[in-house]
């Protein structure tokens, strides 16, 4: 069977090692002669997972003294309640630049007074809001770095007088971070770390414990660090392959030499999609995504838009149709898919063009 190119939005591709290794672990992981799913937490095999895990995300990300790295069930969007929980006393501000922004924020409301600080939905989401003033009299400033949906990204990190915290799912490892900057950075693993079904936490501890409120003893990020990720019972699967993707971009450079390939894929679609007469990119030149890449049919050859969705199937292209609330393609370049993968939908879209031209 020729190869398919994989480029969903998440759940995404993962390393060929990574899910080859999951799949002999569910056979038989560590050597136990149990299945990966019939472990128990409680062993040393699975002690070893987890403190590698962490020492990974660690040394990958060179998170500084002070911080520690949880994982949890829920995805980021129970993040984004664990986050106006455990910080949010007065009020806070977010950027929203998205969907997934929007509904952090709204979160964020149900508990206390939060608001937009600045906000890029006058234009469909398709830039990231500049020019804005962060006030110094709030808990936090909450970002959304990457967004999947409408293809933009705050490629680096700003500089904020509060702390600051960040939802980077969809980018997280895909370049370098200054994690000193932030307050917390936590994000879903189904886009570069891993699949779905576990969710991360950078966290620096002394911001924490700051609130008067009850907290319950799930949504405190302090049982989470005391008791290592297990203070109930953690997503095994999810976490070991986590921990196997973590092991193949350690092993193919780290973060520096992922982000320099995937800025390479980024530019080499990006650069088609502007040279095609058939599309046009919709996110603002300046602040295209190198993760999701988004773009619709050229004004007048709408009509070509399921043509061509079916022309990419017949070329084993997969997973580039628009998110539904914004419809045309988006093609997502997180780190295990290849520039092969990307030469492909490329070579695709020229070859469509050729046909109706």
């Amino acid at each position: 069977m020729s190869k398919v190119h994989v480029f969903n939005a998440g759940p995404c591709l993962l390393p060929q090692v990574a899910i080859d290794n999951a799949c002999a672990a569910l056979k038989d992981f560590a050597g136990t002669g149990i299945s990966l799913i019939s472990i128990s937490h409680r062993t040393k095999e699975w002690d070893a997972v987890m403190d590698e895990c962490r020492a990974l995300w660690k040394e990958l990300l060179d998170i500084p003294e002070g911080y520690e790295v949880v994982f949890l069930g829920g995805g980021a969007s129970l993040q984004f309640l664990y986050v106006a929980m455990n910080y949010l006393e007065h009020k806070a501000a977010y950027l929203d630049t998205g969907v997934w922004a929007h509904k952090a924020l709204k979160e964020a409301q149900g508990l206390g007074e939060a608001y937009a600080l600045a906000c890029s939905k006058d234009r469909n989401y398709s830039y990231i809001p500049k020019g804005y003033e962060i006030p110094t009299d709030i808990d936090y400033f909450h970002i959304t770095t990457n967004n999947t949906i409408y293809g933009t990204e705050i490629k680096e990190d700003i500089d904020c007088p509060v702390p600051l915290i960040a939802d980077m799912s969809s980018d997280i490892l895909s370049r370098r971070v200054d994690v000193s900057k932030y307050a917390l950075i936590y994000g879903g693993a189904q886009k570069n770390a891993g699949p779905a079904g576990v969710a991360f936490a950078i966290i620096k501890k002394d911001l924490l414990g700051k609130v008067t409120r009850y907290l319950p003893s799930m949504l405190d990020y302090r049982n989470h660090i005391d008791k290592l990720s297990m203070y109930n019972t953690p997503p095994v699967f999810s976490i070991f392959v986590m921990n196997e993707t973590l092991k193949w971009l350690k092993s193919i450079g780290g973060v520096d030499a992922i982000h320099e390939l995937d800025v390479k894929k980024a530019e080499t679609l990006y650069a088609e999609i502007d040279r095609n007469s058939l599309f046009r990119g919709t996110a603002a030149v300046e602040d295209r995504s190198i993760m999701n890449v988004c773009f619709v049919m050229a004004e007048g050859r709408e009509d070509l838009q399921d043509q061509f969705l079916a022309f990419a199937t017949e070329h084993n292209i997969r997973g580039i149709k628009g998110h539904r609330s914004v419809g045309g393609f988006r093609a997502s370049l997180y780190n295990a898919c290849t520039l092969e993968d990307v030469q492909a939908l490329v070579d695709c879209m020229a070859e469509f063009e050729k046909l109706h031209a």
